[in-house]
């Protein structure tokens, strides 16, 4: 069984992946597999660069992250040129990754713009991890030190809070402390597992 997780940025996604895979289940990341495939020297990176040019590298020749965030984060037609190179890359890795994996009773597959990216459409379970906006506002000024102004348009430049949870099979809620999220993965945990069994017994 293919469970997709998502969520808005700083939402907790990793926390719950995190318990998940402490539980024993296999995880497969995009944002991991999305730093791979742009890996230095990779045909990813060689795309990457023929596209946007040699600015987007750092004298070593790995990518820079951060000037290649600052050219597409503010033009939808060169987000959607870079997404048009990378997504195809990823999906191909992640369902390679998710076939190593067929004795599972479920693989967990983290992704961060599953609603924006119409990828893996075939999952058999949506997990939306969810938080207030405002919580998400404070965690990511915390966390990378933005100011108010730069974490809210990193928000919206996502989906909706509300579509998110539109397309979920299951919500965590993410609003409480470490041990209550930790409860509450556990218990979802269980209940997939169970969903596995039920979907493996002959009809």
């Amino acid at each position: 069984m293919l469970v997709a997780l998502t969520g808005g940025v700083a939402s907790g996604k990793s926390a719950v992946s995190g318990i998940l895979e402490e539980l024993g289940v296999p995880v497969v990341d995009t944002d991991v597999i999305a730093r791979q495939v742009v890996a230095p020297a990779s045909p990813g990176l060689a795309r990457v660069v023929a596209e946007f040019g040699p600015g987007v590298l750092h004298e070593n020749g790995s990518l820079n992250r951060a000037r290649l965030g600052k050219l597409v984060f503010s033009s939808p037609s060169r987000r959607a040129r870079l997404e048009a190179i990378l997504h195809p890359l990823i999906e191909k890795q992640a369902r390679h990754e998710i076939a190593q994996q067929a004795e599972a009773d479920y693989v967990l597959l983290v992704v961060p713009l599953l609603v924006e990216s119409g990828l893996f459409e075939d999952a058999d379970c949506i997990v939306t991890v969810d938080v207030d906006e405002q919580t998400q506002v404070e965690r990511l000024m915390r966390r990378s030190g933005m100011d108010e102004k730069q974490a809210r348009a990193m928000l919206d430049a996502q989906t909706s809070r509300a579509r998110r949870l539109e397309v979920a099979d299951h919500v965590v809620d993410n609003s409480g402390s470490l041990e209550e999220l930790r409860d509450r993965v556990v218990a979802l945990h269980h209940m997939l597992v169970d969903i596995s069994a039920r979907r493996s017994q002959p009809a």
